[in-house]
């Protein structure tokens, strides 16, 4: 099966869905999120509480990293989303699409945060395997993820920086009917790409038993596997955030990862060697609610304006 339309889009008020991709592609690497309900939002972790809405408080979010290092970083958060098509979703002036033929675009022309410099790039991803299932997180609670095209031929464009390079995407979706932290802490997880494959490990709470998903030439299988007898070893932030010392792909050491993002409640961390590339995040979402950090992370959102 490939994707023809978006997934039905949340509009009960703590509810959220948001479209993940990311692109690795020589020195390259870059994600790229069409969030509704975004989980960076200050704003919605308060107004969700008193009936806000998913699509009142929608985002993207677009970062590059060259060699490790980020170059671009956009979030902005919009007070309407707009679902042109059964497969094309507008949040400001970037657009999420679903082709005919499978094709992923996503389109960002956007701005920077907080400084607003203007961002025009392009992720183009040609599934190579079929979708995965949709997924249960927790048992008895009300959160889902789906491998929508875990193994992609992909295209990077970032044409305000003159880039253009080709490599391997990925592309997933979450969708809950409740706000992260409220009774779901927080998760870890990590998409390894192999030359003939690639497995995405999704590491739970309170010794839920970790997901796996291997997409190939097979096409794309589920696990849920034991929970870990040993507690591999973790490193602290300088944010006190908990995070991997090394990246897995199953058994397999991928090698130390480098932190391309750190604040308080969230991580992002990548990791090559050789043909294995590792990308992951690690979400504490019960601090994100703190009243503390949800006033920080003002500071690395814009508000935007409508198209």
């Amino acid at each position: 099966m490939r994707l023809a339309n978006l997934p039905s889009l949340p509009d009960a008020a703590g509810t959220y869905r948001w479209f993940y991709a990311d692109v690795t592609a020589g020195p390259y690497s870059a994600v790229c999120i069409f969030m509704l309900g975004s989980l960076f939002s200050p704003r919605y972790s308060v107004a969700a509480r008193r009936g806000g809405r998913p699509l009142e408080h929608s985002a993207v979010n677009f970062a590059l990293y060259h060699q490790g290092v980020r170059r671009l970083w956009v979030l902005s958060e919009y007070a309407r989303a707009e679902l042109e098509s059964p497969g094309r979703l507008r949040i400001g002036r970037s657009t999420l699409s679903y082709e005919g033929d499978g094709t992923v675009r996503m389109a960002v022309d956007d701005w920077t945060a907080p400084w607003g410099r203007p961002v025009r790039a392009g992720l183009t991803l040609e599934p190579m395997t079929p979708m995965g299932e949709v997924v249960q997180l927790m048992p008895g609670l009300p959160h889902y993820w789906q491998a929508l095209a875990p193994r992609s031929r992909a295209r990077l464009e970032v044409s305000s920086l003159g880039i253009a390079a080709s490599g391997l995407g990925y592309h997933d979706t979450n969708h809950g009917g409740e706000l992260l932290g409220a009774r779901l802490s927080g998760w870890h997880w990590a998409r390894t790409h192999r030359e003939d494959e690639t497995v995405v490990d999704y590491h739970l709470p309170e010794g839920v038993a970790p997901l796996r998903v291997v997409a190939g030439a097979r096409g794309v299988r589920c696990e849920r596997g034991p929970a870990l007898v040993e507690a591999r070893p973790t490193n602290i932030t300088g944010w006190g955030l908990r995070v991997p010392s090394r990246l897995h792909a199953g058994n397999v050491v991928v090698g130390q990862p480098r932190l391309l993002e750190s604040s308080p409640f969230y991580a992002r961390l990548e990791a090559r060697k050789g043909p294995l590339d590792s990308l992951g995040e690690v979400a504490d979402f019960r601090r994100f609610h703190s009243p503390f950090i949800r006033w920080m992370a003002h500071f690395r959102t814009r508000m935007g304006r409508a198209a």
